[in-house]
């Protein structure tokens, strides 16, 4: 880390131990992106009933190029979170889990996923009709593969994406999905 970790407890006395845990996990964190430019941490004791022990909440805020990191875990309805200890391993596997992300992102290993087959519809009868594809090819349809009943919403040229699976005779789309925000039913 490029600055030093700034570590604040409020509402509960401030502990060694505690920071230590704090510390160890925040160096951790640069074994998943090594340019953390600075981490700040603030444990929090949410106080309660007398009859019931403290929650806590933990807030991190990692800087990176470009980007603030921000996880906030608010202490749940279960007594997880009674222990200070657990509420950070929670927090920090959060951050860890952004921070992946965010480094597989910089890196450019985004997952990329591919788009659903489209064309327009080309014919259309009373219970099926045939769609074009960008390629030529023709598609059967049923009228329960369209989506949310929108059969009688389609006309000839409309565009849909479509879900292709082989039929008996041959390819046939099992969905329907009109495309654009004019189209009936919606997306």
């Amino acid at each position: 880390m490029q600055l030093p970790l700034q570590v604040t407890f409020r509402n509960m006395e401030p502990s060694e131990a505690v920071e230590r845990a704090v510390r160890e996990k925040a160096a951790k964190l640069e074994r998943f992106y090594e340019r953390i430019m600075g981490c700040r941490v603030v444990l929090e004791a949410v106080t309660r009933r007398h009859h019931q022990g403290n929650l806590y909440r933990v807030r991190i805020d990692l800087t990176v190029p470009g980007r603030e990191l921000v996880v906030s875990r608010e202490p749940g309805k279960d007594h997880a979170h009674e222990d200070v200890y657990v509420a950070i391993r929670d927090a920090f596997d959060a951050m860890r889990r952004q921070l992946e992300d965010y480094a597989r992102k910089r890196r450019g290993e985004v997952k990329h996923h591919e788009a659903p087959p489209h064309g327009r519809i080309a014919q259309l009868f009373p219970d099926h009709g045939f769609i074009e594809t960008p390629d030529g090819r023709e598609i059967y349809f049923h009228r329960n593969s369209v989506l949310n009943g929108g059969f009688d919403h389609l006309q000839v040229g409309t565009e849909v994406a479509f879900t292709e699976e082989e039929g008996i005779k041959g390819p046939q789309a099992s969905t329907v999905r009109p495309l654009g925000k004019h189209h009936y039913p919606p997306a």
